[in-house]
């Protein structure tokens, strides 16, 4: 059977690190990166093996038109 986790896309550039996908992120699986975007934001940054679930939530409270994309990963459990 597989088990089904989240994977987060975020495009840096797209990103002004407002930190609202950080918050709502129920499961701590983003934070805002030190780096610089190329307008100078710190982007959100995905971690991944922090358990994300692949909800969604960072993606509804994200007020930047796609800079969030959550995809499903199915893992093969033996």
């Amino acid at each position: 059977m597989a088990k089904r986790s989240g994977v987060v896309r975020i495009e840096a550039n797209k990103c002004k690190g407002c930190g609202l996908c950080v918050v709502a992120c129920p499961t701590k699986s983003l934070r805002l990166g030190s780096s610089l975007n190329r307008h100078g934001y710190h982007p959100a940054e995905f971690l991944p093996g922090t358990g994300c679930t692949g909800c969604g939530v960072c993606y509804y409270a994200c007020p930047e038109p796609a800079a969030i994309a959550v995809f499903y990963v199915e893992d093969d459990v033996a």
